[in-house]
């Protein structure tokens, strides 16, 4: 998997006092700008309509997504948007306005041979000025990543934190006749399989610090742990000790592992160094511990377990050794999942025979069901930048999975028809 150059230049003509001005949003819900989206151009005069297609398709499914903006009906453009206006003075602001719009995105391309080259502009209408710009240079296979790198750009120079839309997914897809790893882009375009064990994988989980990913798998016979680096495509076998050894989950920092094994006899939670030696046991209880999850700090883990009786959601100080409950409601509590700014845990909650997504504060308050409607959600995993969630669905059998927004709106599906996903993980920025 080739990566490709990418020039990030700062425009030289950037306006001064181009900060966030009027145009500031934070959250879906809060503010719904009208954004104008227009047909990128050629720069040389070089049409090649398929290029400006999909630029215009990822970068309109990105930010619709988003919850921020709404997209204006390309029909109703005026003559500025065929326009090339990649410095203000070139933009025709007033035909904006009339039209509604308060952003304003603009764009260009060149093709030579395999070389793509890409720019691309952000304008705030009513201030008559540049919000941000950015050029791209690489090859036409990565257009895409261009268009996401655009809309993460977009997305900060709005709300002050980039949008991870030019991270990946990973998950596990029966596909091949066999649950294997696969990697692909946030909107599942591109799906790349990562294993060939032929047998069952699970539970991948992104490394915090290099593109490489733990997960279990019964290769060998038993649920061993295992890590895969993602471009050389080399694989280690961290942890086969007797029993389970599952969960995976990188500390923040990337130096360490929590891990559920039964080495012992009882599925308990331990910490591992990166290469898989044993650091040291972190519960010691008679119960099933599993699931775990890390804080943003690093200093408490959310794990799932059934000491009180039925499974639930508990706290542990990975220092103390203390252990709090954390969700009270339900029979049937499982897969938490720490939000990278950490002021919310999502977890699965199981409701009238199947599992619905909930979100609840790391004290205990504000519990909030994200999820209704038919079929089984479970295993929710945060983007990196805490604003949606992946997740997987299982509607009578048929598994999927699923991305939404923070507030549970927006559902839609990323993994092929025709097969079964499930176990999502969300990277850190790619």
């Amino acid at each position: 998997m080739r990566t490709f150059l990418l020039s990030l230049i700062l425009l030289l003509f950037w306006l001064p006092g181009a900060a966030l001005g009027q145009i500031e949003i934070q959250a879906p819900g809060q503010q719904v700008i009208p954004l104008a989206l227009t047909a990128f151009v050629p720069l040389d005069g070089k049409a090649l309509p398929a290029v400006a297609e999909e630029v215009n398709a990822v970068l309109a499914d990105d930010l619709e997504f988003s919850g921020l903006f709404s997209l204006l009906d390309p029909d109703a453009f005026l003559g500025d948007a065929r326009r090339l206006g990649l410095v203000s003075i070139d933009v025709d602001f007033g035909q904006w306005r009339l039209l509604g719009a308060q952003s304003l995105i603009k764009g260009a391309y060149s093709v030579r041979g395999e070389e793509l080259v890409l720019e691309a502009r952000l304008y705030d209408v009513a201030r008559r000025r540049l919000l941000t710009g950015r050029r791209y240079v690489g090859q036409l296979k990565d257009l895409r990543r261009m268009a996401h790198t655009f809309a993460d750009q977009v997305l900060e120079s709005l709300t002050g934190e980039p949008g991870p839309f030019a991270t990946r997914i990973a998950y596990i897809s029966d596909r091949t006749g066999h649950k294997e790893l696969y990697l692909s882009e946030v909107d599942g375009h591109n799906p790349v399989r990562l294993t060939d064990h032929r047998s069952i994988v699970l539970n991948p989980d992104f490394s915090p610090v290099g593109k490489e990913l733990i997960f279990t798998s019964y290769r060998r016979g038993n649920p061993d742990l295992f890590r895969k680096e993602i471009y050389s495509g080399k694989e280690a076998l961290l942890s086969r000790r007797k029993g389970l050894n599952i969960a995976g989950r990188y500390r923040p920092g990337g130096r360490e592992i929590a891990t559920t094994l039964s080495k012992d006899g009882n599925p308990e939670i331990y910490l591992l160094e990166k290469d898989g030696t044993l650091e040291k046991r972190l519960t010691d209880n008679w119960a099933i511990d599993v699931d775990s999850s890390w804080s943003p700090d690093g200093r408490e883990i959310a794990f799932v377990s059934d000491r009180r009786g039925n499974p639930h959601v508990f706290i542990l100080g990975v220092r103390s050794g203390e252990v709090r409950r954390l969700t009270a409601a339900g029979k049937y509590n499982a897969t938490p999942a720490w939000s990278p700014k950490g002021d919310l845990i999502a977890f699965s909650r199981q409701e009238q025979g199947r599992f619905e997504i909930y979100t609840i504060r790391p004290d205990g308050s504000g519990e909030r069901r994200l999820t209704f409607g038919p079929g089984s959600k479970e295993h929710p995993r945060w983007s990196p930048d805490g604003r949606f969630l992946a997740y997987s669905l299982d509607d009578g059998g048929n598994k999927a999975i699923y991305l939404m927004r923070d507030d549970g709106s927006g559902a839609r599906r990323i993994s092929p028809t025709g097969e079964n996903s499930q176990h999502p993980a969300w990277s850190g920025p790619w």
